[in-house]
């Protein structure tokens, strides 16, 4: 091997054992992209003149991105929805409505698991919430152990390939520049570009799919081994204004799911834009929760924000035009009311949040993780720079062309490896690392840039599952019953986890399933 080589196997090596000894991630990658800088430069393989772009990379691809604004948005609508108890009713309404059934309340958890990942997506905190919530009361109604842990661990990872998914918008944003850069190398100077909506449209049929393999699993669970998971009996669940009870948790974060993907997916807004809508609606949501007795404001502002997004949709809603017909002028007066009743609930919700507390609350955990994903972002900028100028680029490539079975058998070797290194390091390190220098290589030999997307946050979904070192298992771990052992999660999940295997098998051998919906949506 060449020198440039050598450093490019030692500096992904290094990277590695520092993660995995504990150091900062984004000061591992800076500073090992920095160290190798330097010992490239002593050898005379690596040209300092190259850092001259990394300004532009920091702040003209990443600070300045406009889909990357959705991160925090993203984050603030799932931690809002978090403390505003949102989960605590959906769990509580569904075991009401499913837990009659044998299997009910596993179901009721896939169900909730599925809800929260498309309200909230993410995954440590349905986990720890599901396992606070639910893992109690399906221990105390005789549920067995491991199924309880093996559905809680699993529904609460549904929030990596359910859109809107953190996941999937920051693999929308390395993918669409792999992509871009792969279409370049082989000459396309204009490919048609990859979005975030591409990624959301083309997870979401996979990931109702898993939903769907979760409940069957689990109803035949409950018909094979009824001692696993048996029923309530219905005179514990009949309750006075039980069809309410359900229906005032249900709907709001339904209408929230349906305002966020329904307006990307009808081409109302972009993720970014949908984002900001899942935002407000979160802080509506969080304002009417804290007194509903009082609800007006909260009520006039969602059916505000419905409008609006319906008006701006069917009508020309600029000004600085010359001509503004009858029509336009109502639908901007209409418009301009819908901002006022917005406004007006804005004002409430923010009141009653800061003075709960939430509000507070929220503003912390946002900053917090929306921090890590940008600081992490700028290290792994300051990492493939160098990585690229040490030639690590063709070393990919050449060692992904040589593997037999052409471009399935490189996607397998990939797949692998992000498997085994979802044990760990968390998504975001992944995302940053490991896919801006596989995925250009994977994309020049003709590989869907969706599909590719897909699976591999399934995969990363996966690995998060499976023991000994998935995330959701740690987590569920850390607020799990004393009397819920290590085994009883290991063993709980491994069904799930088959599962999961059976449906990347069927969406390697299926790509159909994540990209006929983006061409039917997005042409």
């Amino acid at each position: 091997m060449e020198t440039r080589e050598i450093l490019d196997v030692l500096m992904f090596v290094t990277v590695c054992g520092f993660l995995l000894a504990g150091f900062p991630v984004a000061f591992t990658l800076a500073g090992t992209g920095l160290i190798f800088a330097g010992i490239g430069w002593l050898f005379g393989v690596f040209d300092f003149s190259l850092f001259g772009a990394l300004p532009s990379r920091i702040f003209g691809n990443s600070m300045t991105n406009e889909v990357l604004i959705a991160v925090p948005l993203f984050v603030f609508m799932g931690v809002m929805l978090e403390r505003s108890k949102v989960a605590e009713e959906l769990l509580d309404a569904m075991g009401m409505l499913f837990g009659s059934l044998r299997g009910g309340l596993g179901i009721s958890v896939s169900i909730v698991g599925a809800l929260l990942a498309a309200s909230t997506g993410i995954v440590g905190a349905t986990v720890v919430t599901m396992g606070l919530l639910s893992l109690p009361t399906m221990l105390r109604r005789g549920y067995d152990p491991a199924l309880a842990c093996g559905s809680i661990c699993a529904s609460g990872t549904l929030g990596q390939i359910i859109p809107p998914s953190i996941v999937l918008v920051l693999l929308g944003d390395q993918i669409s520049n792999a992509y871009v850069d792969a279409q370049r190398a082989i000459g396309n100077w204009s490919p048609e570009p990859v979005s975030v909506g591409d990624l959301f449209a083309g997870a979401l049929l996979p990931g109702l799919a898993l939903v769907g393999m979760y409940i069957t699993y689990q109803a035949f669970t409950a018909w094979l081994r009824p001692a696993t998971s048996p029923a309530i009996p219905k005179e514990e669940l009949a309750v006075d204004g039980l069809g309410w009870r359900i229906a005032h948790a249900l709907i709001p974060p339904v209408v929230l799911i349906i305002a966020v993907l329904g307006s990307i997916l009808a081409g109302i807004a972009t993720p970014t834009e949908a984002a900001s809508v899942g935002a407000v609606g979160s802080l509506f949501l969080a304002g009417l929760r804290q007194d509903e007795t009082r609800g007006l404001p909260i009520h006039a502002a969602a059916l505000g924000l419905v409008g609006l997004l319906i008006v701006s949709n069917n009508m020309d809603l600029r000004v600085a035009r010359n001509e503004i017909s009858l029509g336009d002028m109502a639908g901007i007066a209409l418009a301009g009311l819908c901002l006022l009743l917005m406004a007006w609930g804005g004002v409430v919700s923010l009141s009653r949040t800061y003075k709960s507390g939430i509000l507070a609350e929220v503003g912390r955990g946002t900053m917090l993780i929306s921090s890590m994903v940008f600081v992490i972002l700028i290290g792994a900028s300051v990492f493939s720079l160098v990585f690229r100028g040490l030639g690590g680029d063709d070393l990919v490539h050449e060692v992904l062309s040589q593997i037999p079975g052409g471009k399935f058998g490189a996607i397998l070797v990939v797949m692998l490896v992000m498997f085994v290194l979802g044990f760990f390091l968390d998504f975001i390190e992944i995302t940053f690392v490991v896919v801006p220098i596989v995925a250009p290589v994977l994309l020049m030999m003709d590989v869907n840039p969706v599909w590719l997307g897909v699976m591999m946050a399934m995969n990363l979904q996966t690995s998060f599952l499976t023991p000994p070192f998935g995330f959701a298992l740690f987590y569920l771990r850390g607020v799990a019953p004393a009397e819920v052992t290590t085994m009883h999660i290991y063993r709980g999940v491994m069904p799930f986890v088959l599962i999961q295997v059976l449906a990347l098998a069927l969406l390697a051998s299926f790509p159909q399933l994540a990209t006929w919906l983006p061409k039917v949506v997005f042409g």
